[in-house]
């Protein structure tokens, strides 16, 4: 398992680093179309009606996939002081119960997106014309990229390979 691990870990910091790299570009996006909804509402006197609907889409996206890069990442806040408090086979044990809910939320997420995406694509977004569902495919990214994330920590806890902060390291470098 440990080699399995080993031989994956690259793919999933190539997906991590796009994951980050998505959400940095979605967030100055909107930023930019935020500013040019104020702009065309005072100065032009002409709001764009895509600019709200656009923007929250990206927001979606930016949020969801910055989650996942947190879990990948150790780095959502928690109530540490019980953990710390522990004995180390408690806090091994928190940690697999804590990653394990983790799985189960980013995998259910992502297929009640499925089913949301599904029941609302014949729908369409009045202003962008787009079907009503795509509202729901960052759900389904999000909650499986943070599934994927979440059971390469869990597996790495099990096996008592937790390189969840070496991994940031190296990657910044």
């Amino acid at each position: 398992m440990s080699r399995f691990m080993r031989a994956i870990r690259p793919m999933l910091g190539r997906l991590s680093k796009f994951c980050l790299y998505f959400s940095g570009i979605g967030l100055v996006a909107m930023t930019l179309i935020i500013g040019w909804q104020i702009f065309g509402r005072y100065v032009l006197n002409d709001t764009p009606a895509w600019s709200e609907p656009l923007s929250l889409q990206l927001m979606s996206w930016f949020i969801l996939l910055g989650s996942a890069v947190g879990v990948r990442e150790s780095v959502h806040l928690g109530l540490d002081i019980v953990r710390h408090g522990a004995s180390p086979r408690i806090q091994r044990v928190m940690d697999l119960s804590s990653l394990g809910l983790i799985v189960i939320f980013g995998a259910a997420m992502s297929y009640y997106g499925v089913l949301l995406a599904a029941g609302t694509w014949t729908a369409t977004i009045p202003v962008l014309g787009w079907p009503g569902g795509v509202d729901y495919l960052p759900l389904v990214a999000g909650g499986l990229v943070i599934a994927i994330f979440a059971l390469e920590r869990f597996i790495d806890v099990f096996i008592g390979e937790d390189v969840a902060a070496s991994v940031v390291i190296q990657e910044a470098a």
